[in-house]
């Protein structure tokens, strides 16, 4: 592990006891937890992606607030459903991003994940799908995003035009060199993961895997990130991807962090997502010197070389950093991680 930031799920509504938290407090907690972990050292901050859902569903506003108040923080999402976009229009979104953080997006996409409505893409206006989940829009809308950010001529030129006429074709604008190298494809599956390798874009490992034999959950995705590797470079693709997985890690260094994390699932889940048996990963909650022991033996968490912490963004900024901070002087430098940039709070 050389890099660690944070996941968040950005759910918003009620906190029972009578208090909310909205949508708009939501969104700017995000870009305050942004701000303060940019003080840290910490290495990311990624949005989980979410239509007709209390959760963050059109996200480039507010990586583009967070790009325009921090320095040096990897910003991203984790991950936007392809089925749901327009590939020109997310491209010009992306791009101009990317030119304001001078080059911090991590941008992960894929088909997306079980949604809380019935082909909710459609509502959008993408219709037209063979597959039952949308997989075949997503891919097609993802192959001209790629295009796109690449700098392909996608629209002819009108030598008519009074606005800078011409021949040829036009690409997008803005453009922003080097932003196809910050692509992710989020996957589920080492078919997937092999796929995104012989693509040639980076590799988010899902939270959950849609295969369930028995295997520890750490076993199958260090086994999924070695296929995406080999497909890499077999796809003769120069240069080594990034690879990154996620996982719900709690120092617990005070007794409120106790309370809310002691009983916390360290075990493996199997369940079905979308019809299909699948592995979940445990949760890691003990202190500080069992997590980094937990954590070596985590094989997936030690291949990949970013670890996205889930936080439980309703608790609130203070108690977010807190986590961070405890993480990041407690644990990541034992799992390979080193910073000049942390600093006191």
């Amino acid at each position: 592990m050389q890099r660690f930031g944070t996941l968040s799920f950005g759910h918003y509504g009620p906190l029972g006891g009578g208090r909310e938290l909205t949508a708009g407090a939501s969104l700017r907690q995000a870009i305050d937890l942004a701000q303060g972990m940019d003080d840290l050292g910490a290495v990311g901050a990624y949005f989980r992606v979410h239509h007709f859902a209390r959760q963050q569903a059109s996200p480039m506003p507010l990586l583009a607030a967070i790009a325009a108040t921090t320095k040096n923080i990897e910003i991203g999402t984790g991950v936007i459903d392809m089925r749901y976009e327009n590939p020109l229009y997310l491209a010009e979104e992306a791009a101009a991003v990317d030119l304001i953080s001078d080059g911090r997006l991590a941008l992960g996409v894929s088909r997306g994940s079980p949604e809380t409505v019935v082909r909710g893409y459609e509502a959008f206006g993408y219709t037209g799908s063979q597959d039952p989940r949308g997989a075949d829009i997503a891919r097609d809308h993802f192959d001209t995003f790629l295009r796109a950010i690449g700098g392909e001529g996608l629209a002819e030129r009108d030598p008519n035009s009074p606005f800078g006429g011409g021949n040829g074709k036009q690409r997008i604008e803005p453009h922003s060199p080097g932003l196809r190298s910050r692509i992710w494809w989020g996957a589920g599956t080492t078919e997937t993961a092999e796929w995104a390798g012989r693509m040639g874009v980076n590799l988010m490992s899902s939270t959950l895997l849609t295969e369930a034999d028995g295997t520890p959950f750490d076993i199958l995705q260090a086994r999924q990130l070695d296929a995406f590797r080999a497909a890499w470079r077999e796809a003769g693709h120069p240069g080594e991807p990034r690879t990154s997985v996620s996982r719900s890690v709690f120092p617990i260094t005070t007794a409120e962090d106790e309370l809310y994390f002691g009983g916390s699932n360290d075990q493996d889940g199997i369940g079905y997502i979308d019809g299909m048996r699948s592995t979940f990963g445990k949760t890691y909650a003990a202190a500080p010197d069992v997590l980094v022991e937990q954590l070596m033996q985590d094989a997936a968490v030690m291949s990949a070389d970013t670890l996205m912490l889930t936080i439980p963004s309703q608790l609130g900024v203070e108690f977010n950093l807190r986590i961070v901070e405890s993480f990041a002087k407690y644990v990541a430098p034992a799992l390979g991680w080193k910073s000049g940039a942390l600093q006191p709070r």
